[in-house]
């Protein structure tokens, strides 16, 4: 297994958002990151690079993140032709999307922040900030194509399906819909709630965030609900989601499958590849009679039972962010590469391990 730096050699960090979304472009020829030199990769660039000529090519200059754990949300959007990300600009949040041929940029919403969509679609899910959503508690769908934006489930249908729930376990309000996820079809979404604790942004107790809901937008209807959220992804049959702890989430039956044979990964980042034959995670080496302060990336057998460490490093040296950037691997569309944030001479690097037949 051949594994390498992803991008352009440079003293600077180069990180992947996160292990819901591939920074390689549905056509394979583009990597995606956030490039940053300041140590907390508070500030930086969004920027792409070809991965057969190493062609650089900045999209977006001075942008200001939340953190490194997932930097700008950026991710490619409507088959690859844009990339979408959110920034703060003189105090203001925004989502923003630039055109990969023209670098024209688009400012699609104010006050808001980019959750997670498919990199096939235009319609893109975003949220009032977590920490003080204002008047934009809903979810709404933006379509990077038109600038159109929708709202495709209130906060109060959410709390009325889940009253009891709420009532016991979030009662502070006013609550909001927090880091939506839409599922590869764009038939269903999952998120959380949130609701305002102390309101500063860069910080671990911005807010309260509770449950993992889950609502079909063709019908506007939950269809799944658990009381905790560990580390949710979709499945690529847009039907269950998995979990840590190796489990799958039928959000049609509300049953927990468990994936066997399988070790135990912690609070690891889950995820499969569109065929849904391959698992990936990352997870601290301690669960491996290891050193806490180690990460590992693995691949393993959807089925269970065959797992594989790939590589193992020392997760401490990297970006110096209030909350740390993790590996959060992703794979390819293809399913040949898997992408994940390693630590490199105090720098975070975006990494590729290319997968053998």
């Amino acid at each position: 297994m051949l594994i390498a730096d992803a991008t352009p050699a440079a003293a600077e960090h180069h990180l992947h958002s996160y292990f819901n979304v591939c920074p390689e472009s549905p056509n394979s020829q583009w990597v995606l990151y956030f490039a940053s030199t300041d140590r907390d990769a508070s500030v930086g660039e969004v920027r792409i690079s070809n991965r057969q000529t190493g062609e650089e090519r900045t999209l977006a200059r001075d942008v200001h993140t939340e953190d490194a754990h997932r930097v700008a949300c950026q991710q490619w959007v409507d088959l690859g032709r844009k990339v979408i990300f959110h920034d703060e600009r003189d105090g203001q949040w925004m989502v923003v999307v630039v055109d990969i041929e023209t670098g024209e940029e688009t400012v699609l919403a104010e006050d808001r922040l980019v959750g997670w969509g498919q990199p096939d679609s235009p319609l893109v899910p975003i949220y009032g900030p977590h920490w003080n959503p204002g008047e934009h508690r809903d979810l709404e769908i933006v379509n990077v194509e038109t600038g159109e934006i929708t709202t495709a489930l209130t906060v109060a249908q959410v709390e009325q399906d889940n009253a009891a729930f709420l009532e016991k376990y979030l009662p502070e309000e006013p609550r909001s819909i927090f880091f939506p996820t839409l599922s590869p079809d764009g038939t269903r979404v999952f998120f959380k709630l949130a609701a305002v604790k102390s309101g500063e942004v860069r910080n671990s107790s911005a807010s309260i965030r509770k449950g993992l809901f889950c609502y079909d937008l063709t019908t506007g209807k939950q269809v799944f609900m658990r009381g905790s959220w560990g580390h949710p992804s979709w499945h690529p049959d847009s039907r269950h989601i998995v979990e840590k702890g190796n489990k799958l989430l039928d959000t049609d039956t509300d049953e927990s499958e468990q994936i066997p044979g399988l070790p135990d990964f912690g609070y690891g980042h889950p995820s499969m590849n569109p065929e849904g034959t391959l698992y990936i995670t990352d997870a601290s080496m301690d669960h491996f009679d290891g050193s806490k302060k180690d990460w590992g990336i693995f691949f393993c057998d959807a089925k269970g039972h065959d797992y594989l460490c790939i590589d193992t490093f020392d997760n401490t040296t990297r970006a110096k962010s209030w909350r740390a950037p993790h590996p959060h691997p992703a794979i390819s569309a293809d399913g040949q590469r898997i992408y994940y944030n390693r630590p490199v001479d105090g720098w975070t690097r975006l990494y590729v391990a290319e997968i053998a037949e």
